[in-house]
């Protein structure tokens, strides 16, 4: 059976290269027909959730990658582990295609995390609709955890997870800032479709926006000229609007849902005439009537992407206008534009080191514990058995395995949780001698061992803290002791 589907997609030498993967857990990969992308299992990323297939009604008028659904009827948090480069830009999206899955047409609501911070709110005004969450974000350790969390509003389910590399030098902020999308447009578009991969190498979505004091120019671009660090698709770049009045200004606008709420805008320019010696297309951008930028001279056959060097933010409305210069002749363009919303991902992720140790732990030892995505954050989810501390980068401070059916001997990564206080490891039945490697434990305040099968002499440096009643040392009901 065939499941969920995530795909990752890699640029390297100027060739697509696209490593991909689906839900099901015994399924072969296969190509998608529409797009040529390359899908595989995502089974290696979870270990939780179910493969469902949508209606078939809804199948056969989708796509394959949306036929089915991996839903998570149990648990709070369920979590994807995906390994990433970190420091390295990535285009992130989720889809949703409710498609009836679950027989009871009432699509759920839920929430999508991306490590211990609030991603997006999932939710589905339009059921026959998927719904899309897409972030530009650079992640700062070498794995990502897309999570979702039950809301008491129905079971969460996912369709797709896509990553793919952007350039670092691409969708520049000022604090880099995490980037959710809000509008993408095609504003030239002469044929009203929606273009994607393999059009736009990064596949990001172009949908068509017109308006009816706007007309569109058009050209035939070579399809080299725009391999810049945004690599938009000739198909956009090589159309443009303008206004139908030569002597209006270009306008456009949006209102945020909060004054608050904090915004970048990329704007896109080519000039798909050549002009004559008598014509020139030059224009100033102004936002809520002061000047963003200017005056442009768009090049033909060239790229100039003109974008906000800081957010925008306190405006109940985002008004621009663009007007022609006194000595242009010809009216302003614009060939696309891109607008994002700022996320705050102000929880930080737990420092990588521990998250290490304690997946390493919980791998070794079976743990059969609810423990996935960040282990220390968000804290209404830190992993049960554990404590942490919060004061910069998030430590784990607290282990508590006891009664947990633990066998075998006591693992040299706990000794990686290198800001352990607490340790409790008692009524298992773990075996062999206390090791050594506990005393590098500076921190360790607690330590109990009490009712397990461990022999031989406790290590001296143990002991001795013991003694000075710096660590509570419970060895009682082993073989030894």
């Amino acid at each position: 059976m065939m499941g969920m589907l995530l795909q990752f997609l890699y640029v390297l030498f100027g060739v697509l290269i696209s490593v991909v993967l689906v839900q099901a857990q015994d399924q072969s990969g296969y190509t998608e027909k529409t797009t040529s992308i390359f899908y595989i299992s995502d089974a290696k990323f979870i270990d939780a959730g179910v493969s469902k297939s949508i209606s078939p009604a809804e199948k056969s008028t989708h796509l394959q990658q949306l036929a089915y659904v991996r839903s998570f009827p149990s648990g709070e948090r369920n979590c994807y582990r995906i390994n990433v480069t970190s420091g390295t830009k990535y285009l992130i999206r989720a889809t949703f295609f409710y498609g009836n899955y679950d027989g009871l047409n009432q699509p759920p609501q839920f929430d999508l995390h991306l490590g211990p911070n609030l991603w997006d709110t999932v939710s589905f005004p339009n059921a026959s609709l998927s719904e899309i969450s897409e972030i530009i974000y650079t992640p700062s350790l070498d794995y990502i955890h897309p999570c979702l969390v039950n809301k008491g509003q129905g079971a969460p389910f996912i369709s797709t997870i896509e990553l793919r590399t952007l350039k670092n030098a691409s969708y520049v902020t000022a604090s880099a800032e995490s980037l959710a999308y809000y509008r993408r447009y095609d504003l030239g578009s002469i044929t009203n479709l929606v273009y994607r991969y393999n059009y736009d190498v990064y596949d990001r979505i172009w949908v068509p926006h017109g308006f009816n004091q706007w007309t569109q120019l058009s050209s035939t671009l070579n399809h080299d000229i725009f391999q810049n660090d945004y690599k938009l698709p000739e198909v956009v770049m090589s159309t443009a609007a303008t206004p139908i009045n030569a002597s209006a200004p270009f306008q456009f606008y949006w209102d945020p849902d909060n004054v608050n709420e904090k915004f970048y805008i990329y704007m896109h320019f080519n000039e798909v005439k050549i002009l004559a010696e008598n014509e020139t297309r030059t224009f100033n951008i102004f936002m809520n009537g002061k000047l963003f930028y200017g005056p442009l001279t768009p090049g033909y056959l060239t790229k100039n992407i003109i974008y906000s060097t800081s957010a925008l933010t306190g405006a109940t409305r985002y008004l621009f206008s663009l007007a022609k210069t006194g000595t242009s002749t010809l009216p302003p363009i614009m060939n696309a534009m891109e607008i994002y919303k700022v996320i705050d991902f102000a929880q930080s992720e737990t420092e990588q080191d521990d998250v290490d140790a304690i997946t390493n732990i919980k791998n070794a030892y079976g743990v059969d514990r609810n423990w996935q995505g960040d282990p220390c954050g968000p804290v209404a989810y830190i992993w049960e058995g554990l404590n942490c501390s919060y004061d910069n980068t998030p430590r784990i401070t607290s282990l508590n395995l006891s009664s947990s059916g633990l066998t075998g001997q006591i693992l040299s990564f706990i000794s990686e949780l290198t800001m352990l206080q607490y340790l409790d490891l008692s009524n298992n039945s773990l075996s062999g001698s206390v090791p050594d490697f506990l005393t590098q434990l500076q921190s360790l305040k607690v330590l109990n061992l009490a009712k397990n099968n461990l022999t031989g002499p406790v290590p001296g440096g143990l002991v001795e803290r013991s003694k000075q009643g710096s660590l509570s040392l419970r060895m009682n009901l082993n073989s030894d002791y």
